[in-house]
């Protein structure tokens, strides 16, 4: 059950990319880890309060040199990288960062903090991460990359395995300083880390099955292999990457916003061993997506935030629906 979180106002940048020092990101990140400790404590719920380390999509892309775009006007919408190459050869040219670059530099400086303020036992966030692909979709101009998959593959790919090496570098360091991390970054959730690391693969639904075998594949199961399973967060209209994510090696949790076709078609493909992480949806839907379960079916409910009194009221609904064994 989240709790009322604390607005975060985008408009300032993100703790990774920001002008003003590390330290000043530190108060808002606790408070909102008190929230969590607030409400887990007044409702029981299966939640493991965490320090959230909020960033924006940017974080690996602007290590590679990307520049930033800030929406100025709209304080909830999280900042983004733009486009830094337009060509083959310009990908090329790209040096694969080390974690000295300023964002990543910068999150690691941030991990500490929160690290002393909060103790060892206290799980701390990890960014929002993105797949390798999805890394180079930001790096990469997308008009000119959904071209150059076609023309210029080996080009793709290149960049692709520089995005892969980068996130392996910065996962195991992070786990290395952190060892009690929590690896999700969306939604809220939680899982030890040796379960492997999460991630966001957005780009899927833009792109076939077999482009997806070539150009997505590789890297998820090199990470799944690394890091002992993976997590999928996908908001894209990628039904159609169902076959192709449940072949993934060790799979644990897919976190979709299902499209038109609904839960169903999810249902269906990933009862077999791989949670259903769902987030952003209200009563009505949990309960119809537990008349749709199959007996093996396994789901993470991640309820949108209410004032308590109502939290509490949804909470014991649901877990009359739901008891603990």
């Amino acid at each position: 059950m989240d709790p009322e979180w604390i607005a975060y106002d985008w408009t300032q940048g993100d703790v990774a990319v920001s002008s003003k020092p590390v330290h000043d990101w530190v108060p808002l990140a606790l408070e909102n880890y008190e929230a969590m400790v607030a409400r887990h404590e007044a409702l029981d719920d299966d939640s493991v309060p965490y320090v959230r380390v909020q960033t924006g999509t940017e974080v690996f892309a602007s290590a590679f040199g990307c520049p930033i775009h800030i929406y100025p006007d709209a304080p909830g919408s999280p900042l983004c990288a733009l486009p830094l190459v337009t060509t083959a050869r310009d990908a090329d040219r790209l040096t694969m960062p080390d974690l000295s670059a300023r964002p990543l530099e910068r999150i690691f400086e941030f991990a500490r903090l929160l690290r002393e303020r909060v103790g060892p036992d206290v799980p701390i966030g990890g960014v929002d991460i993105q797949s390798p692909f999805d890394i180079a979709a930001l790096v990469w101009r997308k008009q000119d990359l959904l071209v150059a998959m076609v023309e210029e593959p080996d080009a793709v790919k290149r960049l692709v395995e520089k995005c892969h090496r980068l996130l392996d570098l910065f996962l195991i360091e992070f786990k290395r300083q952190l060892p009690n991390c929590n690896l999700c970054h969306c939604p809220t959730a939680w899982a030890p880390p040796d379960l492997g690391c999460w991630l966001s693969e957005d780009e899927a639904g833009s792109i076939s099955g077999l482009m997806f075998e070539e150009f997505c594949a590789p890297s998820l199961t090199g990470l799944s292999r690394a890091f002992g399973g993976l997590f999928i967060h996908c908001c894209a209209d990628a039904d159609h990457q169902y076959s192709r994510f449940a072949a993934l090696p060790n799979l644990r949790g897919l976190n979709r916003v299902f499209q038109a076709s609904g839960p169903r078609p999810a249902i269906e493909a990933f009862s077999q061993g791989t949670v259903l992480i769902v987030a952003w949806t209200g009563e009505a839907e949990v309960h119809r997506m537990l008349d749709l379960a199959l007996p093996t079916t396994r789901f993470l409910f991640n309820m949108p935030a209410q004032p308590l009194e109502e939290a509490k009221a949804t909470y014991a609904r649901l877990r009359e629906r739901c008891p603990r064994r």
